[in-house]
C-alpha cells in the first residue's frame, strides 16, 4: 500500500516541481522578499502563501532585470498584476496575429485576459522591475492536473473587452455605497486614480472603488483610510491579498477573546486575514491610505455563496456578526490609536484632522 496516491493537491504539486522560494506567513513585506529564477517566466519568481490564501487563489513575485523581457506566457485562468516598482510594458498576442500593448509604472494594476498570450518587457536601462501577480492558477491546475493542458491550450476565450480598456480608461458602473465598480482591464496609476466613491458604512470618510478587470472572475477593489483615521473592525472570508499602497499603519487581527496580533505597514506590505477572523485598519499617518485587495470571486462573477452574501450585504445598516461600529468598539483600540498617532505626529509629520 506505500505506492497509493492519495490526499493530491494538483496545483502544490506543480508548485513543488519549479524550485522556487515559498513565502508564508500573517504579512510579509514583497519590496524585501527574496526571488530565485524560474525557468517558466525566464526571470526571478517567488511565490507568496500567506496563512490566509485559502483554496482557489496564489501570488506570485516577478523580478525583471533591466533591459529584459520575460518569456511569453499564458494560461486558462484569469491573473491580475500589481506593478509594485520600476516601468515598463506588456505586449498582448491576439488571435488574429496583431498586438494590443501597454506600458506601466509603480502602482499600475491590469488584468490578463484568459489564456491570451503575453510578455513583459523592463525599459529601464538601469533599475529591475517586480510585479505581483495574483491568479486562479490553483483551482484550474487542482481541477485538470494537467501543466500541457493549463499553459499551452489553443482555446480562444473572448475576454479582450473594448480596446480603450488597453489605454486606461474605463467605464463607471454606479450601484449602492461600497459596491460601485469600474470596468477596465488597465488602471496606470493606483496611487493617483480618482474614481473612488465615498463609503462611510466602513469608516467616516473612508473610500471605495470595486474593479471589474478583464471581465473576470478575479476580484479587486481599492479603499483609502483618511489621514489620521481608522476603518471600523469586520470579518469576511479567506482569500483577500491586501497590498499597501499608500499612508503609513497597522492592522489588528484577532479571534473573539484573544489578543490581538498586530502587523505594521507601509507601501509594499502584504497582508491577509484568516477566515472569520476579526481584523481593522489604522492609517497613523497626515495623507490617505490606501489599500488593493485581491481575491477570487468578482462582482460580476461572484462564483462562491460566501462572496455572494458579501456583495448582498449592506454595510450602511448595523450586523454585529460582521461590523464593529466605533461606539461598540473596545475602548482600548481608540487609545491605541491615539498614542500612536500622536508617536507619528511627534516624528515632525504635519497634522490632520481625527475622526
Amino acid at each position: 500500500m506505500s505506492d497509493v496516491r492519495w490526499m493530491i493537491d494538483g496545483y502544490q504539486e506543480w508548485l513543488d516541481r519549479q524550485g522556487l522560494p515559498v513565502h508564508t506567513g500573517l504579512a510579509i513585506d514583497l519590496m524585501q522578499a527574496e526571488t530565485k529564477p524560474w525557468a517558466r517566466l525566464g526571470a526571478d519568481a517567488a511565490f507568496i502563501h500567506l496563512d490566509a490564501r485559502g483554496d482557489f487563489s496564489t501570488c506570485y513575485l516577478a523580478d525583471i532585470a533591466a533591459g529584459r523581457s520575460t518569456e511569453p506566457m499564458r494560461g486558462i485562468f484569469e491573473e491580475v498584476f500589481y506593478v509594485l516598482d520600476g516601468n515598463g510594458s506588456t505586449v498582448l498576442e491576439l488571435p488574429d496575429g496583431k498586438q494590443r500593448s501597454f506600458e506601466w509604472q509603480r502602482g499600475s494594476l491590469f488584468a490578463i485576459p484568459v489564456n491570451t498570450r503575453y510578455r513583459h518587457h523592463n525599459s529601464s536601462g538601469t533599475k529591475k522591475a517586480r510585479l505581483a501577480s495574483v491568479s486562479d492558477l490553483p483551482t484550474v491546475m487542482k481541477l485538470f492536473r494537467d501543466e500541457k493542458f493549463v499553459f499551452d491550450n489553443p482555446h480562444v476565450f473572448d475576454r479582450l473587452g473594448e480596446e480603450k480598456f488597453f489605454k486606461g480608461e474605463g467605464t463607471f458602473i454606479p450601484t449602492r455605497e461600497h459596491r460601485h465598480m469600474w470596468e477596465t482591464n488597465f488602471v496606470p496609476n493606483l496611487l493617483t486614480f480618482d474614481q473612488m466613491r465615498v463609503s462611510h458604512g466602513r469608516g467616516t470618510g473612508s473610500m471605495n472603488i470595486m474593479f471589474i478587470l478583464a471581465d473576470g472572475t478575479m476580484h479587486a477593489h481599492m479603499s483609502e483610510i483618511p489621514a489620521g483615521n481608522y476603518k471600523k473592525a469586520h470579518v469576511h472570508g479567506e482569500g483577500y491579498f491586501i497590498f499597501q499602497l499608500s499612508g503609513e499603519g497597522y492592522s489588528l487581527y484577532w479571534n473573539v477573546g484573544e489578543e490581538p496580533i498586530r502587523v505594521d505597514w507601509t507601501y509594499g506590505v502584504m497582508h491577509s486575514p484568516p477566515y472569520r477572523m476579526w481584523h481593522q485598519h489604522f492609517n497613523v499617518a497626515s495623507e490617505g491610505a490606501r489599500y488593493l485587495a485581491i481575491a477570487f470571486g468578482s462582482m460580476r462573477y461572484p462564483f462562491l455563496k460566501e462572496k455572494l452574501q458579501v456583495i448582498q450585504r449592506s454595510y450602511t445598516v448595523k450586523n454585529p456578526d460582521v461590523q464593529i461600529e466605533y461606539e461598540d468598539e473596545d475602548p482600548k483600540i481608540r487609545r491605541l490609536f491615539d498614542a500612536e498617532r500622536a508617536k507619528y505626529l511627534a516624528r515632525g509629520k504635519a497634522p490632520a484632522a481625527s475622526r
